[in-house]
């Protein structure tokens, strides 16, 4: 008898159990913005990686699954007018140039859907300066949608991934804990980190003296990028902070592209980043008078010393005018 009750009461708990977890799946479901948590979804690539190998059909998702991004932003780069997959874009200037805006713009452009003069695909935003403002990118996307519900931001946002990293160990854990997240989500095809140089002081500092020891998280995150970027036909975007003041030295210049050495640009993340680097783009303000954009790019292809654009842009509540 007393052996019924119990099975009785534990049939009772595992009820509930399973309606609670019904309860959380459906409001996750609901969620308009999908948030991963990168510790337990590194646990879960691991666990997946050392379960099973890659299949043929998730082989064939990863490497013809990515849609192009030919019609991402025309006016941001120099030769081909688009990023291609594997491309890596630098957006580089001091804090209130509008690079962070224009990652808005370029997220909008990727979840809207083709009828509203967007990709239709996925995108996952790495924060790391803890500056993202998810207003903003609804706020955005109400203006290019004017005739669209409640239902259909919530079904753009669906396409968006947001994770947040206090450091360089937890962004480089951030990023081995993705390679399962872009096998299952073929629709991603952008990934952006805001910013790459964010912890670039507290490193130095941690590193002490020894200069390998404070580029090493950094040197193994760009390496991992990179092999992210190229295995799974990615185009990545990464901001990084004007924080060293150009050199006065001409002998020092001389060596660099024409359209950095006009630029306040003096590189300092590690060289392996340096290297993935295919486009950077140098954001600034415009100070001189009568102007009614406010902001300027220049744009530079790095692998093609000739192909140099300059953009000027405006922010507006809508987002991004050039």
């Amino acid at each position: 008898m007393c052996g019924g009750k119990k099975g009785l009461v534990f049939a009772k708990c595992m009820k509930c159990a399973c309606a609670e977890a019904l309860a959380r799946a459906r409001w996750s479901q609901s969620r308009s913005l999908t948030v991963l948590p990168p510790l337990l979804a590194g646990a879960g690539a691991m666990s997946d990686g050392l379960g099973k190998a890659e299949s043929g059909a998730q082989l064939l998702a990863r490497l013809e699954g990515r849609s192009s991004l030919k019609r991402l932003e025309p006016c941001l780069f120099a030769d081909e007018g688009y990023p291609i997959h594997g491309d890596i874009v630098e957006f580089h200037g001091p804090e209130g140039a509008g690079k962070t805006e224009m990652l808005y713009h370029l997220i909008a452009r990727c979840i809207l859907p083709k009828s509203g003069g967007g990709l239709k695909v996925g995108v996952l935003f790495i924060d790391t300066d803890f500056h993202f403002d998810m207003l903003r990118l609804v706020t955005i996307l109400e203006h290019r949608l004017p005739q669209g519900t409640e239902e259909m931001i919530k079904w753009c946002l669906g396409r968006f991934f947001l994770v947040n990293c206090s450091s360089s160990a937890h962004l480089l854990l951030t990023l081995f804990s993705l390679e399962n997240m872009f096998c299952s989500h073929p629709s991603l095809c952008l990934l952006i980190i805001d910013s790459i140089s964010a912890f670039y002081w507290i490193d130095r500092v941690n590193g002490g003296e020894n200069l390998s020891l404070q580029e090493a998280n950094l040197k193994k995150c760009a390496q991992v990028l990179d092999k992210l970027v190229r295995e799974h036909h990615l185009v990545l975007f990464a901001t990084t902070q004007t924080i060293m003041q150009k050199s006065l030295n001409s002998a020092e210049n001389s060596g660099k592209h024409q359209n950095e050495s006009e630029t306040d640009y003096r590189p300092y993340l590690c060289k392996t980043w340096q290297q993935l680097v295919t486009h950077r783009i140098f954001f600034s303000r415009q100070c001189h008078a009568g102007s009614t954009k406010g902001f300027s790019l220049t744009s530079c292809h790095i692998r093609n010393n000739n192909s140099v654009i300059k953009r000027s842009f405006s922010i507006t509540e809508c987002g991004i005018q050039f």
